[in-house]
């Protein structure tokens, strides 16, 4: 399998016309009709055992290898963004208001391309290859409701592997980190209750707004203050909504926000500290506080073993490159859930290419990517899934 980065470089263009294909046409989360289809008829034309609707919208494909062995599953995400597309590309969205800007069109393709490569090779396979495309990554828990939809199942893997194409690094860069590398998170909405009244008489009111500004400000004393230096934490309020006209104070006021952390341990003292803070400065401010907290996703946490199989997959495709073995983000995945249940590895492919003008951020209205990334990430994720299967 010494050759298979010159087979994905041959399958380049079958690559990027699916990845632009999908750009073209991107889909919300649990709205993937189109792309689930193409996916089911590309792992129907190859020979796969194909089951559609799984968490909705998700296409699940068994590729059997000529002799028994151990199962390996793939995951690849299929959902777009309410983000309206501002790149100016030839394959620009034609859909209004939504846009591929995170990299799962390119990661669709990827999975399409692996499915092709480990095709031609099934003759040395030992085990099963279960190609997952999952539904709704996009904060719509997409993996759970695979989950709950029995994907771990008939045939359980026995390892998992995801990827991200990733922006944050260029071209050629490659991640793969044991341990935590996406942070769990959680999100939070904040209601501050006061009294309304006339801004010019505000002895008369119970102003919110003075209360959530306090507010924003004493969250940030928690990661400053409340966890170690050697620990990551993230508290970000990122809305802020209250009041429509200049001279009165409203009733109340809402914010949301997000909060990120690698460790339980962390997680827990700034969940206690986070309501602690809230609920002192509304009291102090005279204001009721309403605090609800979700729980996103848990911390995508990689196996060390799995791990250590892909990343001497990437130095044997890339002889001489250092594969950086410590790069994790408080960017958070559902992958984590799969990740959960099954050891895995999630790593990561650099993507963005300056002097292409490749290298706005994910989430930005002129995402996009170097394609020449694409037949990176599928020859890594072939030659690892290989290995996998061959222990």
């Amino acid at each position: 399998m010494k050759e298979i980065l010159n087979e994905a470089l041959k399958l380049f263009e079958y690559t990027r016309s699916l990845r632009r294909d999908f750009h073209l046409h991107p889909e919300l989360g649990y709205q993937e009709f189109r792309t689930a289809g193409i996916v089911a008829r590309e792992l129907n034309e190859l020979g796969l055992e194909v089951t559609t609707g799984i968490g909705k919208t998700g296409v699940v494909g068994l590729l059997e290898g000529d002799r028994p062995g151990a199962v390996v599953m793939l995951r690849f995400d299929m959902d777009a963004l309410p983000i309206q597309e501002e790149t100016g590309a030839e394959y620009a969205s034609q859909t209004p208001g939504v846009m591929h800007a995170c990299g799962h069109d390119g990661h669709t393709a990827v999975g399409l391309t692996v499915a092709r490569l480990l095709k031609a090779h099934s003759e040395q396979l030992a085990g099963t290859v279960k190609f997952v495309f999952q539904p709704a990554e996009e904060g719509l828990n997409g993996a759970e409701s695979m989950v709950a939809d029995g994907v771990l199942f008939n045939p359980r893997p026995k390892y998992c592997l995801g990827m991200h194409l990733w922006n944050e690094r260029p071209l050629g860069w490659v991640g793969v980190a044991s341990g935590p590398v996406m942070a769990g998170a959680e999100k939070f909405t904040v209601r501050i209750q006061g009294k309304g009244g006339h801004g010019a008489i505000p002895n008369l009111a119970i102003d919110p707004v003075l209360a959530a500004a306090q507010i924003v400000t004493a969250l940030q004393g928690i990661v400053a203050r409340n966890v170690s230096p050697l620990n990551s934490a993230v508290v970000s309020v990122t809305t802020i909504h209250g009041g429509e006209a200049f001279n009165v104070i409203p009733p109340a006021v809402e914010m949301q926000g997000t909060i990120r952390t690698f460790d339980q341990v962390v997680q827990l003292r700034v969940m206690e500290r986070f309501h602690q803070v809230i609920r002192s400065v509304a009291e102090a401010t005279e204001c009721q506080a309403d605090i609800d907290v979700k729980s996103i996703t848990p911390t995508v946490v990689n196996d060390p073993h799995v791990t250590g199989i892909v990343r001497q997959a990437a130095e044997s495709l890339w002889a001489g490159q250092a594969i950086e073995n410590s790069y994790r983000t408080m960017g958070s995945e559902d992958m984590a859930f799969f990740m959960q249940e099954i050891p895995g590895c999630f790593f990561f492919i650099g993507s963005a290419n300056v002097e292409k003008g490749l290298n706005a951020p994910h989430h930005h209205p002129r995402f996009d990517i170097d394609e020449d990334a694409l037949p990176r990430a599928a020859a890594l994720m072939a030659l690892a899934t290989v290995r996998l299967l061959a222990e």
